[in-house]
């Protein structure tokens, strides 16, 4: 049986998973990784700490589904919002992710990946959706300690690259470019290359700390420390006891 795996770039943002995870889970230590396999609430694991940015998240992905017999992937965390409506407190779950920072012209369309011909790639259709439809019951009972009790939850493209965006001028440019993208994060289009390439059905589930703009540090950090590990074990913990998030041949 091939096993879920669970990737974060902050140790914030698993630790309330790995706490939770079965007496007997086994740590492997991988290219200065650690890789926590076992069970996490019914379902059989491997939760590992990628870092930040996009290589981190490519190697860190790429060694996961080789070693841990790996069948889907889900990365979670935080992102920054771009879009009006996209708010502090949302969250957002990928249909697709491109790397706003790849540019290889002339020798390749802007955004396009090298000797891949594509741009953007397309999250699992069903894995996403039980992360969507999670992710709304638990903004609806209103948790202690989210940002709003309005926050919603949003199906859409999230933009990639090794740019931690806390600046208007950079935030509006890529409103501008890409204005469909809802959010930007750091890691998520490059996971999703490296599942693309080895034939891995992922989803990328991003809670909106910031939005992208001058405040963006303070915000992320203060989310960070106080709610991103309620985001994350609140909307798994139900379809992983649910067993909907188990392998099925």
């Amino acid at each position: 049986m091939g096993r879920l795996a669970i990737l974060g770039a902050l140790h914030e943002e698993i630790a309330d998973l790995l706490a939770a995870m079965e007496p007997g889970a086994v740590v492997h230590r991988i290219a200065m990784r650690d890789f926590h396999v076992g069970t996490l609430w019914g379902t059989p694991c491997v939760i590992a700490l990628s870092r930040i940015g996009k290589v981190a998240a490519a190697a860190t992905a790429s060694i996961v589904i080789q070693e841990f017999q790996v069948s889907r992937m889900i990365f979670t965390g935080l992102a920054g919002g771009l879009q009006p409506g996209v708010e502090v407190g949302d969250v957002v779950v990928a249909s697709e992710l491109m790397q706003h920072d790849m540019d290889a012209r002339p020798l390749f369309g802007l955004h396009e990946i090298p000797l891949l011909g594509r741009v953007r790639f397309d999250a699992d259709v069903a894995l996403s959706a039980m992360l969507q439809a999670s992710a709304e019951q638990f903004l609806r009972q209103s948790p202690a300690g989210s940002a709003s009790k309005a926050a919603k939850a949003h199906h859409g493209l999230i933009a990639t690259g090794d740019v931690f965006v806390n600046h208007n001028d950079y935030a509006q440019t890529l409103r501008a470019s890409l204005p469909d993208a809802l959010c930007v994060e750091m890691e998520g289009a490059a996971m999703a290359q490296i599942c693309y390439e080895f034939g891995v059905p992922f989803a990328v589930m991003r809670v909106i700390s910031d939005r992208a703009d001058h405040a963006a540090k303070a915000d992320f950090t203060a989310f960070l420390q106080n709610v991103a590990r309620v985001y994350t074990a609140g909307i798994l913990a139900p379809l992983l006891k649910s067993g909907a998030l188990s392998d099925t041949p």
